[in-house]
C-alpha cells in the first residue's frame, strides 16, 4: 500500500511538472506567449472572447509554437513507451525503439520521398510506411529463424536495419548535393521545427493504437519478465502478448519517428531514470516513463530552439545525454560483475 501511494504520487508529480513545462514552454521564443494570453487565444475557438492579444501572437501560437510542444510531448511519450515495452518483452535494458529496424526503415523511406517527391507530407508517410515495412520483415524473418525466437527478432532486426541503412547511404550518394543532401541529412538529425497541426493530425491515430493497449496490459509486462514458463502458470500466453506489445510499440515508433526524423536514445534513457523513481513495476513504470519522456523531450526541444540563432537538431543533443549515461550503464552492469 506504502509503494502503491509513492508511486501514484510520483506520477502525479511528473504530470503536474509537465503541464508547468508546457505552460513555460510557450513563453520560451522571440513572441512570447503569456499564460493569459494563451488561454485567451485557446478559449476563444470555443467561446466568443473580445481579443485583447495581436494577431502576430495568435498567428505564433496556432501555426507554430502549439503544434511543435503537442508533438514534442507526443513523440517523447511515446519513444519512452516504446523504451519500456521492448526492455521488458526482450529482458534487456539496452533495449530500444530502434532495437527491430523501425527508425532505419523510416530514415530509408523519408530519403526515398526526398529523392522522388519532396513533398513533406510524403516524406511523413513514406517513413511511416517502411518503418511498418521494416518491422514486418524482421519478424518473417525471425519466424524462419532457428533457436530461441527472442533471440531470433534481435539477429533479424540487426541484419534488416543494416540492409536499410546501406540503401539510405546509396539514396544520399545519389542526391543531388545542392537540394536532396541536406533535406536528407537534416531529417535524419531529427527536428520538431517544421511540425504543423497536419503532422498531429497524422500521428495521433496510430499512436493511440500503440499507446493504449500498451497501458492496458502493462501489468502483463510485469509477468513476461518472470519468463515464459511462469507466465504460463498464471494462465499468460507469453507468444501471443510478446507479438501484441510488439507492434503496438512498432506503431507508436513509426509515428513518432515520420513526424520528428531520427531522435535516438530517449527510449533507452528515459525508461532507466524512471525506474529510479517507480521501481520494475510495469504498472507505474509505463506511466510514468510516458510522463517523463514527454517532460524531457520538451524540455530539449526548448534548448533545440533557444539556445543557438539556428536550431541544434533534436538528435545531437539526445546523443549529448544518452551516450553518456550507455557509459555509466556499461560501466555499472560491470562493477557489478
Amino acid at each position: 500500500m506504502e509503494q502503491f501511494r509513492k508511486n501514484t504520487t510520483i506520477i502525479f508529480i511528473l504530470g503536474i511538472l509537465l503541464i508547468i513545462t508546457v505552460i513555460i514552454s510557450f513563453r520560451l521564443g522571440r513572441y512570447p506567449i503569456f499564460t493569459r494570453e494563451l488561454l485567451g487565444i485557446l478559449l476563444s475557438k470555443v467561446f466568443p472572447i473580445e481579443q485583447f492579444w495581436s494577431n502576430r501572437i495568435e498567428t505564433v501560437l496556432i501555426n507554430i509554437r502549439l503544434p511543435r510542444i503537442i508533438l514534442a510531448c507526443m513523440v517523447g511519450c511515446c519513444l519512452s513507451a516504446a523504451g519500456v515495452a521492448y526492455q521488458g518483452v526482450f529482458q534487456n535494458p539496452m533495449a530500444a525503439p530502434d532495437i527491430l529496424g523501425a527508425s532505419a526503415g523510416a530514415a530509408f523511406g523519408a530519403a526515398l520521398a526526398v529523392l522522388l517527391y519532396g513533398s513533406s507530407y510524403l516524406i511523413t508517410v513514406s517513413a511511416f510506411s517502411f518503418s511498418l515495412l521494416t518491422v514486418f520483415l524482421v519478424y518473417l524473418i525471425s519466424k524462419k529463424a532457428r533457436g530461441k525466437s527472442i533471440l531470433g527478432l534481435i539477429l533479424s532486426g540487426i541484419m534488416v536495419s543494416s540492409l536499410f541503412s546501406a540503401g539510405t547511404s546509396f539514396i544520399k550518394l545519389i542526391a543531388d548535393p545542392n537540394d536532396q543532401l541536406p533535406a536528407i541529412t537534416y531529417w535524419l538529425m531529427g527536428s520538431l521545427s517544421g511540425a504543423k497541426l497536419d503532422d498531429i493530425k497524422f500521428a495521433f491515430l496510430p499512436m493511440a493504437i500503440g499507446i493504449i493497449p500498451l497501458l492496458l496490459l502493462r501489468w502483463r509486462l510485469n509477468v513476461l519478465t518472470m519468463g515464459d514458463d511462469e507466465a504460463r502458470t498464471m494462465g499468460v500466453n507469453s507468444n501471443k502478448i510478446r507479438l501484441i506489445v510488439i507492434i503496438c510499440a512498432t506503431f507508436v515508433t513509426a509515428a513518432s519517428v515520420s513526424v520528428s526524423g531520427m531522435i535516438g536514445w530517449v527510449g533507452l534513457v528515459i525508461p532507466h531514470l524512471a525506474r529510479r523513481l517507480t521501481g520494475n513495476d510495469y504498472r507505474y513504470l509505463m506511466p510514468a516513463s510516458m510522463l517523463f519522456g514527454a517532460i524531457f523531450l520538451l524540455l530539449v526541444d526548448n534548448v533545440s530552439r533557444n539556445l543557438l540563432t539556428t536550431e541544434i537538431p533534436l538528435g545531437i543533443l539526445t546523443a549529448f545525454i544518452g551516450a553518456p549515461f550507455f557509459i555509466y550503464l556499461i560501466t555499472r552492469k560491470g562493477e557489478a560483475n
